[in-house]
């Protein structure tokens, strides 16, 4: 009987062969009623019918045939279908279960006709035992090689999103400019998703330290847009603003967080044509499907993301939703950070623009230029400064620091530390004392600090010059010496540069180790002299070292000209021919000298009955200066310096006076013992000379040296006589 019931079997499947495609539509119907999820993607609807026939027309002649169970292969057609399921995302279940339906559809079918065709219920009954046990053989068979085919494809489509996913996370971050990372996503979404990717970002989110969940129409700006290379431009430039209204799709996800699909089937979204050229270039291009993607990171909204396919491609699936929103969530973290880098160093940037000298004093004892460049790096802006100070007696500071690290933190402390080195250069420190005390000011932040922040830690280099003596005083703490450009002798050639040295200065710790002493250097320039001053930024880099650097430095300044802000265009443009790594402070002086027309000194004896000379010394000198106006405030001053530099002080006793931008007559004698003011009572006959002096100047102030203390008092002059604005040569 089983031999007759593979043969009845055979006749059955002869006989289906004509009606196969009647077969095939019974089961599509059945499967369309079951699975209408499935359909909806239009490449495995196209599939299905193809794979279905080819399965129809297999086990017909499986049948016909009584091929061995092990020659059993699976139509191509069925496993394109597994395939295309796979790579839509299709769950694995969906696809056993399509198996299922189709041989249990398939399996009705051959029943009927075995009822039908059959001249015995014995027979009926041996074909169908037969046609079950051969079915069931048949569907584990077949049912097998999809899956493996089904796996095989999903394995595929997941190694190429991990590629995509990979590529994006190297395409998209690489700098911390927000535009160029934006531009990066819409270049990645371009090459793998999308025929027309657009981003747009919240203005308050361009704009604002923080950003806040959308209420209402908010405004967005187009700041990136990337197309494939079958699609053209989508007509709507970059930079334009636009909102979308409440309600619509895009306000929805921007609102909510959740990505969206979208399907276009007639007329294209109004709140997707911006405008009549974008409309028109939309049309064009056939838009077919979006995903609407939204840029979070944080817990705030910063914009959204749309990837637009045409008509040319397949519509997007939950498969490809889940990358872009892969894509996207980590290029909003790279679009975060860069923002806020971006806010960040604007912010220090302008913290420490308002922390550096505006303008250097005016009829100073230098003529000056500087230069200061921010990091052109991710480290952002750091902590160097320079600084011009005016000194009692003509003299002027010049400072130029380096905090170390970058940021908003190092700013500020820039700031802190230059106005410390105001502070002390007020008292008339000299450079070691200064250094020394700016010191101990670090190594006290430092334990004003939190823990597990970084160690404050700084350089400085703090020169002192004096257009009298022309001489230059500096310590460095921690800092490259400066640069010194001497001017050309009268015996050399009339073309031949000045000599660029760099002085032997011993060079002391960085400030904030404690401890360790600092040491000053002295030495004479020529008139006409120019002080180069700058931070580390300048001669450090990765393509050359630090004595190629200097090298460099002195070259361009034994043939840089006469003027100093040529000068300095010249050393950043030869030094810096690219953004710099770290920042650069520069600061470039030229040295003047004090005529000595200007200046006039007298040695004391140390007896109270000189008082009167030194009062008849200073009014002669004024009348030769024209100044005869101060007379009697410039009389009062000298008497009682003098007087109490001869009660209380040491020979040798001098008397100068120094016109420059000001008038300041000076008193220094030996001892260490400074002045200070006190509340005279009423009837105490001492201790109101200081208070007058005080009054009647505009600065007073003392100064101590080796040799002993100065006592100091400056004027404003009135009017400016003739030969004041000559005063240094």
């Amino acid at each position: 009987m089983g031999t007759d019931a593979h043969v009845f079997l055979s006749d059955v499947a002869r006989g289906l062969a004509p009606r196969a495609d009647q077969m095939v539509d019974v089961v599509l119907q059945h499967l369309l009623g079951e699975l209408p999820e499935v359909w909806k993607y239009e490449d495995i609807a196209a599939q299905a019918p193809v794979g279905l026939s080819e399965h129809v027309a297999a086990s017909l002649d499986f049948l016909e045939r009584g091929l061995d169970m092990t020659e059993v292969r699976t139509p191509p057609g069925a496993i394109e279908f597994a395939c295309l399921l796979a790579e839509h995302g299709v769950p694995i279940s969906q696809l056993l279960r399509v198996n299922r339906l189709v041989h249990a559809s398939l399996l009705d079918q051959f029943n009927a006709e075995i009822a039908r065709a059959a001249g015995s219920q014995e027979l009926i009954n041996a074909a169908t035992v037969t046609l079950s046990a051969m079915a069931f053989e048949y569907v584990d068979r077949t049912s097998e090689q999809t899956v493996a085919a089904y796996q095989r494809a999903r394995d595929r489509w997941l190694q190429r999103r991990l590629l995509v996913i990979n590529e994006a996370g190297t395409r998209i971050g690489t700098t911390l400019d927000t535009t160029r990372t934006a531009q990066e996503l819409a270049d990645v979404g371009a090459d793998h998703l999308a025929d027309l990717v657009t981003v747009d970002l919240l203005s308050s989110a361009l704009q604002e330290e923080g950003t806040y969940p959308v209420d209402g129409p908010a405004t967005l700006r187009r700041i990136a847009q990337a197309v494939s290379d079958v699609s053209p431009d989508p007509a709507v430039g970059t930079g334009q603003t636009h909102t979308y209204p409440d309600g619509s799709e895009p306000a929805r996800v921007l609102a909510t967080g959740q990505p969206l699909r979208l399907r276009i089937t007639a007329d294209i979204p109004t709140w997707l044509a911006t405008s009549a050229d974008n409309e028109l270039a939309l049309r064009t291009m056939g838009l077919r499907s979006i995903l609407l993607v939204p840029l979070w990171a944080r817990g705030s909204p910063l914009g959204l993301a749309q990837f637009a396919r045409s008509h040319m491609a397949d519509p997007f699936d939950d498969d490809e939703l889940l990358l872009a929103q892969e894509i996207a969530s980590r290029a909003a973290v790279n679009i975060d950070n860069a923002r806020r880098y971006t806010q960040e160093r604007s912010t220090a940037l302008t913290l420490q623009r308002s922390l550096l000298p505006q303008a250097v004093p005016e009829k100073s004892a230098v003529e000056t230029a500087s230069r200061y460049l921010p990091s052109g790096s991710r480290a952002g802006v750091g902590g160097d400064w320079f600084d011009v100070i005016p000194l009692s007696g003509a003299r002027v500071a010049l400072v130029v620091g380096d905090v170390i690290g970058h940021g908003l933190h190092a700013a500020a402390t820039m700031g802190r530390l230059r106005t410390a080195v105001r502070t002390l250069a007020d008292i008339d420190l000299t450079p070691d004392e200064l250094l020394t005390h700016l010191d101990d000011v670090v190594i006290r932040m430092q334990g004003e600090e939190e823990r597990g922040t970084d160690e404050i830690s700084a350089t400085c280099l703090y020169a002192v010059y004096d257009p009298v003596s022309r001489t230059c005083s500096l310590a460095s703490a921690g800092h490259l010496p400066p640069a010194v450009v001497t001017p050309p002798t009268p015996d050399d050639d009339a073309s031949a540069s000045g000599a660029v040295g760099f002085p032997e200065l011993p060079i002391g710790p960085p400030l904030g180790l404690g401890g360790l002493p600092f040491e000053t250097a002295q030495f004479e320039l020529p008139p006409g002299s120019r002080l180069v001053l700058f931070t580390d930024g300048l001669v450090q880099s990765r393509s050359r070292d630090v004595e190629t650097a200097l090298a460099l430095l002195r070259d361009v300044l034994a043939r840089a000209p006469a003027s100093l802000e040529e000068t300095c265009d010249e050393l950043l443009s030869a030094l810096l021919p690219s953004r710099p790594a770290d920042d650069v402070a520069l600061l470039v002086a030229r040295t003047g000298v004090l005529d000595a027309d200007h200046v006039a000194t007298w040695d004391l004896p140390s007896d109270p009955a000189v008082v009167s000379k030194a009062r008849f010394h200073a009014s002669d000198q004024l009348a030769a200066w024209g100044l005869e106006e101060l007379a009697f405030t410039t009389e009062l001053v000298v008497s009682e310096l003098v007087t109490n530099a001869i009660r209380y002080g040491k020979s040798p006793i001098q008397l100068r006076m120094i016109l420059q931008s000001a008038l300041t007559c000076e008193v220094s004698d030996a001892s260490s013992t400074a002045p200070h003011l006190r509340r005279a009572r009423v009837f105490d006959e001492g201790g109101r000379g200081l208070l007058l002096v005080a009054q009647l100047t505009e600065h007073w102030g003392t100064r101590h040296n080796r040799e002993g203390k100065v006592i100091w008092a400056e004027q404003l002059i009135p009017a400016s006589p003739d030969g004041i604005s000559s005063a240094l040569v």
